[in-house]
């Protein structure tokens, strides 16, 4: 995409974002009776706190730069998702910066009974900071997510380094652990406003001193899919294909789906069938 196609992008995203757009969704009366829906140029300007000229230049596709600080207040003007912030970002030529303010974590109805047809394969959804957001029946058995309780103790880093048992479950638990310290570290370095991130990795220091230690050697991030073999506690050998799938509407979610062997399968069904 060259200079000029970028432009004209930028001006039909911000054009039909607008468009998207009721003056109540963005905290505004309803006023007169609109020709067209959405809301106005003028309003979204006032909004996003920048000269209304200036807006219209860019919805015209004009050779304006807006900067980081402009495109930020466009996205909260516009209630943008985090997938449409990142994609206005890009669209405007820039690196995308992190997140001004956190957003609440939501786990949509639609992905929730995804989870629930894919049993008897455990599947659930992972936030930015490594919490379990959601989960189906196969991954509460497998992992034994716990009940809400103590803090982060539906972290998975938190559960992987401070429950003794992780060690017993996972064959090749130091090589998962140094993986997840990686990519930690990578999705803390992109929200560094995140206070949460803070309390987790200084809670995580203090607990286990190999996270202490690992954290320090800045190793860079790799894949955590492929095989896992888990020795559990009732159910004796399991054996999966593990696979990390982003949402696309929103990034900050992933979704984790350990595929069985037949055998394992054939023991989780078992087991579902037994609960039900």
């Amino acid at each position: 995409m060259n200079e000029d196609e970028r432009r004209r992008a930028l001006a039909d995203f911000l054009r039909k974002q607008r468009a998207l757009r009721s003056p109540a969704e963005v905290g505004l009366p309803p006023g007169l009776r609109r020709r067209t829906p959405g809301l106005r140029r003028e309003e979204v300007a006032q909004l996003a706190n920048i000269g209304t000229s200036w807006y219209v230049w860019l919805e015209q596709g004009r050779n304006v730069r807006p900067s980081v600080q402009v495109l930020e207040s466009l996205a909260q003007a516009l209630k943008l998702t985090p997938n449409e912030r990142r994609h206005l970002f890009l669209l405007a030529g820039h690196a995308l910066p992190p997140h001004m303010s956190p957003t609440k974590e939501r786990v949509s109805p639609v992905l929730q009974e995804i989870l629930d047809d894919l049993n008897p394969t455990p599947a659930y959804v992972m936030g930015r900071r490594w919490d379990y957001l959601a989960w189906n029946q196969a991954a509460e058995e497998v992992l034994q997510i716990p009940a809400e309780g103590l803090p982060y103790e539906r972290n998975l880093i938190w559960r992987f380094f401070t429950d003794p048992t992780m060690r017993d479950h996972f064959s090749n638990w130091e090589e998962m652990a140094h993986g997840m310290v990686a990519e930690l570290r990578t999705a803390s370095a992109s929200a560094p406003n995140d206070e949460g991130f803070e309390e987790l990795i200084a809670a995580l220091k203090q607990s286990n001193p190999e996270f202490c230690r690992w954290w320090q050697e800045h190793h860079a991030p790799r894949s955590l899919d492929g095989d896992k073999i888990m020795e559990h506690p009732t159910l004796g050998h399991l054996e999966f294909r593990h696979l990390t799938l982003q949402v696309v509407n929103d990034a900050d979610l992933r979704i984790s789906i350990f595929m069985p062997d037949a055998a394992t399968r054939a023991k989780l069904h078992q087991l579902l069938e037994a609960n039900n």
